[in-house]
């Protein structure tokens, strides 16, 4: 299967991430996209979180409420990013103009890639060594980890989001930093013209 992006990750970055490319799909620049979310790749550290400082959730709010309705929200409203449920990425081949995304069932291709599967050890995907470096942003005995980039891009068509990018484990960051990755991305949908998405009233 070929796809024009491919998110690897469903945590509060790549959840983010999904939603906003999925709300630019409807725009005549993406009209012939095809993205994919592969949801299923380690536990996120959203699962054990506890939100009462994130603007616009009720407190008390848990992140395993937010995983889950994260992909619900996905589901209902911006079916064409195709869920990829229930598989665990093993590697990323770098081919010419494409990547190829092995897993424990299947392959993809996909001519942009954005990893947002968070910063823990021990980072299993094989194919991006060469980008990890320790985390800049935590302390040195938590043994985290991210990926060499700049403003979340690691190489041509390949972004990191998320605390892979550098950023501290904060949700909000994460969702922030999801969303800056989906506007590149729409951007260069739209022939290199800045892209957002906003709904309205």
């Amino acid at each position: 299967m070929e796809y024009d992006v491919v998110i690897i990750g469903a945590g509060a970055a790549g959840l983010s991430c999904a939603l906003v490319l999925g709300s630019g799909l409807s725009k005549s620049y993406a009209e012939d996209k095809k993205v994919a979310l592969i949801a299923h790749q380690k536990a996120s550290h959203l699962s054990s979180a506890l939100l009462n400082n994130a603007l616009g959730i009720s407190p008390g709010t848990s992140g395993r409420e937010i995983l889950e309705s994260g992909l619900e929200q996905l589901k209902t409203l911006y079916p064409r990013v195709e869920q990829l449920l229930k598989e665990k990425v093993l590697k990323i081949t770098f081919l010419e103009g494409k990547f190829e995304v092995s897993t424990n069932r299947n392959s993809y291709f996909t001519k942009s890639l954005i990893i947002a599967t968070g910063y823990a050890q021990p980072f299993t995907i094989a194919g991006l060594g060469d980008f990890l470096i320790p985390h800049e942003k935590t302390k040195p005995e938590k043994n985290r980890v991210m990926l060499k980039n700049i403003d979340h891009q690691v190489y041509p068509g390949l972004y990191v989001a998320g605390t892979l990018a550098g950023h501290r484990s904060q949700y909000a960051i994460a969702c922030g930093s999801g969303a800056a990755v989906a506007t590149d991305v729409l951007t260069s949908w739209n022939a290199g013209e800045h892209t957002k998405v906003h709904d309205k009233l």
